[in-house]
């Protein structure tokens, strides 16, 4: 699209939550440029197969390839997507172009009956399909009955509901986008559970060659949210980040300085314990946040990680 006189057509996924994401775009693009937007509705794989974990049926990019060949086609000129669902090395000839202000990133606490994970009754089930949230619950309670949940944020509602679960944890973003902040029983401290790499960012996906459609949009990214999540993608790329890999990263501002923090689990072996580690610089630029993921990636290996990361490409190729 490298002219702005045609509607500009925006592919989503037809989820609740997508469809929010997507008018949201709708209205900015609308309102800060004056154009004619529509969406373009799709169902992705990764909302097809429901019946196994991510890391068992391709990981993120079920989510999103759908989406790209609709802009690979012509069909569509650009794909929004929660950003923790964007694979960490976009497939050549697509751009992520812009990311837009953070909503919360931390994860919540969702249940009828319990105020926290911490205030859970021994054996408790609680659903996740998340390897990152499985590591984390582990390590904090490992008495826990932790089993999968896959589905939109409204199925994992119902499911919850029916009481297949005594608590669940989804990202606090989506709740809040959806105006069902009153289902969040507790907000979990990031020092309990670390948020996914993006988790509560938005990206806007182009074609590479769409030049004038990709500057405009550029214009419309938060800077100090970019940066902060250019950091979490450095860890998770330079550690062949998948859905097999238990990794968090989670960068915060401290006045001109970034602080990041991830964590590596094992994705087979509960009892492992998990691996920590906290960096921070001034960062004023992408290279930067590259850099200080980089650092952070490189800190996990020398603390022992190579075996979850070894164990985790192990679970990949048998998949």
């Amino acid at each position: 699209m490298n002219t702005l006189s045609s509607p500009c057509i925006i592919a989503t996924r037809e989820s609740r939550l997508a469809l929010w994401q997507a008018e949201h775009v709708q209205s900015l693009l609308r309102q800060r440029f004056g154009w004619s937007v529509e969406l373009l509705g799709m169902t992705t794989k990764g909302d097809q197969i429901l019946d196994r974990a991510l890391s068992k049926v391709g990981g993120k990019g079920l989510f999103v390839k759908e989406l790209e060949v609709a802009l690979e086609e012509g069909r569509a000129h650009l794909a929004v997507h929660s950003l923790k669902d964007v694979p960490m090395e976009m497939p050549e000839g697509f751009s992520l172009c812009t990311v837009l202000e953070r909503e919360d990133p931390r994860d919540a606490w969702v249940s009828p009956r319990f105020e926290s994970v911490q205030a859970l009754p021994q054996g408790a089930r609680v659903g996740t399909s998340s390897l990152r949230r499985v590591v984390q619950l582990k390590a904090i309670r490992p008495d826990l009955d932790v089993q999968p949940l896959r589905g939109n944020l409204d199925t994992r509602l119902r499911k919850l509901d029916e009481g297949q679960y005594d608590g669940i944890v989804l990202a606090a973003a989506g709740l809040k986008r959806l105006g069902l902040d009153a289902r969040i029983r507790a907000v979990i401290d990031p020092d309990v559970m670390l948020p996914a790499a993006g988790q509560g960012a938005l990206g806007l996906e182009v074609r590479t060659d769409s030049t004038v459609l990709r500057e405009a949009l550029a214009s419309l990214t938060h800077a100090p949210t970019w940066l902060a999540v250019h950091a979490e993608r450095a860890v998770s790329r330079a550690l062949g980040g998948s859905c097999s890999m238990p990794l968090a990263a989670w960068a915060h501002w401290q006045g001109g300085t970034l602080a990041l923090q991830a964590r590596l689990g094992h994705p087979v072996d509960a009892a492992h314990p998990l691996h920590v580690v906290n960096v921070s610089a001034e960062v004023t630029d992408t290279a930067a946040a590259e850099a200080l993921g980089l650092e952070a990636a490189r800190q996990l290996r020398a603390a022992g990680g190579q075996v979850c990361l070894d164990a985790a490409a192990a679970l990949s190729a048998g998949a």
